[in-house]
């Protein structure tokens, strides 16, 4: 390039917007051949599920290219869309950089790092947070075997980032003003097998109900297996009417273990999940299951790599299915 063609280059690039910026920073870092591979990636995921997302018609066609992806259209209907359309990462930018965010969420950084690192708005990856963890959540097991355990554990209920408070707001990390357990927590049931296999369901605010219990629980446990609870009494109630086996364990008298019968497994899944969760300094009680999905991300091992949960983002999980 000439020194005249350098020099107006120059002056059009004070012209630029900040988003023209972060692009063409991405283009001097050599950014192409990552790009390029979240590209592929996009485009791999969406081969799975080649379906028109307005009519599920498999009858479409190529229709072009747009910011980088193909574009397909539907023979039936018209609608045209891409690999990203009906998706929980649809009209959102920056591709070049959702693997470095996977890899982010991998790491458990909090939403200001994330957004240092990717030198993004603070406001966007809170906004790709959630969008990443819309369908990767949902890599659950779908029923529990053998012996299971099952305890319920309280955290503060939170209104973090509403414009409509229902109560006076108090400071970051307050306390409940009510001692033990009432509306000001939130009750979170976990259950979790022996072979690790967890699932949680956040029933609301207060104690855990009995219409929460069998609401939650027979979907997904065997008939013949053996729930393991704590000595709280409604256990063997909803035992009984459940039809299921059941065993419990005083902790009160200081009983913890009684051969194979123990609660170790879901309280040791209850102190990491707590730990994990006090690093954000409070979560919204709204966003809830969203974090209970990613800390399980995280304890099953199943996604390892950015590239896994960006196909997970699609819905498209690892091939070992747990059932």
């Amino acid at each position: 390039m000439r020194p005249s063609q350098w020099q107006i280059f120059i002056k059009l690039c004070t012209q630029l917007s900040s988003r023209q910026r972060l692009a063409g920073i991405d283009l001097l870092r050599n950014n192409g051949a990552v790009q390029d591979a979240a590209t592929a990636l996009i485009e791999q995921a969406a081969q799975a599920q080649s379906r028109c997302p307005v009519c599920r018609s498999d009858h479409v066609h190529r229709h072009g290219q747009a910011h980088g992806l193909q574009r397909y259209r539907c023979v039936p209907c018209g609608k045209t869309f891409n690999a990203l359309t009906g998706t929980p990462l649809a009209h959102l930018r920056y591709k070049t950089r959702w693997l470095a965010y996977a890899d982010c969420l991998l790491n458990s950084y909090s939403v200001r790092k994330a957004a240092q690192l990717l030198d993004s708005h603070r406001n966007t990856s809170f906004r790709w947070r959630h969008r990443f963890l819309a369908l990767a959540k949902t890599d659950r097991p779908r029923c529990l075997h053998g012996i299971a355990e099952a305890d319920e554990m309280y955290v503060l209920e939170s209104q973090k980032g509403s414009r409509h408070m229902t109560r006076p707001a108090r400071r970051r990390g307050g306390r409940a003003r009510q001692r033990g357990i009432s509306n000001q927590q939130v009750c979170i049931l976990v259950v979790r097998d022996r072979t690790g296999q967890t699932l949680d369901f956040v029933t609301g605010k207060g104690p855990l109900s009995k219409a929460k219990r069998h609401a939650c629980l027979p979907p997904v446990i065997d008939r013949d297996i053996l729930l393991v609870t704590d000595g709280h009494p409604a256990y063997p109630v909803f035992a009984r009417e459940a039809g299921i086996l059941h065993a419990a364990v005083n902790l009160r008298a200081g009983i913890r273990v009684r051969g194979t019968v123990h609660v170790q497994n879901v309280s040791a899944y209850h102190r990491r999940l707590r730990g994990w969760l006090s690093a954000f300094h409070g979560v919204a009680t709204r966003y809830l299951p969203n974090y209970l999905g990613w800390r399980w991300i995280l304890d099953a091992r199943r996604i390892l790599s950015p590239e896994s949960l960006l196909r997970a983002t699609f819905g498209v999980f690892p091939h070992l299915t747990v059932t």
